[in-house]
């Protein structure tokens, strides 16, 4: 799962880089998408143990994005907090302004000082100890950058804590 999530994402960047990535955003039912994102993953999460849940805060059951796309973002989010969850994730979904936020969260040690540092700067190398090369964040920036809607453009962050105390990733949409 996860070596096929690495190819989807360098055919992604290749596609982005060619200006061949085509965004087909559509209107989605937010329960929905979020069930079938915890059902791919779904072995992988009882084999860990880990207590996967989700919410969603939002007056409208809907969101507007491209499915597909967002959908690769969050899986490869979804495989690095099972990877470094202790026991739990959570996926919520809110508005916070005029943006639909999607967040992952887990209970793991969080991610590491230099990356939350740089977080303009996602390709920085590999890391020898995680093996990490930042590109799955640099595709969910590019991704999200891709969303636009009144001149304001998608954008991801990354953080410590959230409700479970570990990795918080937050991919907003406009």
């Amino acid at each position: 799962s996860h070596l096929n999530g690495m190819l989807v994402q360098l055919l992604g960047l290749y596609k982005l880089g060619v200006n061949q990535l085509p965004i087909c955003p559509d209107y989605h039912e937010l329960d929905d998408f979020i069930e079938a994102q915890l059902a791919a993953q779904e072995d992988v999460i009882k084999h860990r143990d880990i207590l996967a849940t989700w919410r969603i805060e939002t007056e409208s059951p809907l969101g507007f994005f491209d499915r597909e796309l967002v959908a690769s973002v969050v899986a490869g989010v979804l495989t690095n907090a099972i990877r470094y969850a202790g026991h739990a994730l959570l996926i919520s979904i809110e508005e916070e302004g005029e943006q639909l936020v999607i967040s992952v969260n887990d209970d793991g040690a969080g991610y590491p000082q230099r990356l939350l540092e740089r977080q303009q700067d996602y390709v920085q190398g590999i890391d020898q100890q995680s093996g990490s090369t930042g590109l799955g964040l640099y595709f969910a920036a590019r991704i999200a950058a891709l969303h636009e809607r009144n001149g304001v453009r998608g954008r991801i962050e990354i953080a410590n804590g959230g409700a479970l105390g570990g990795g918080l990733f937050r991919l907003y949409l406009p």
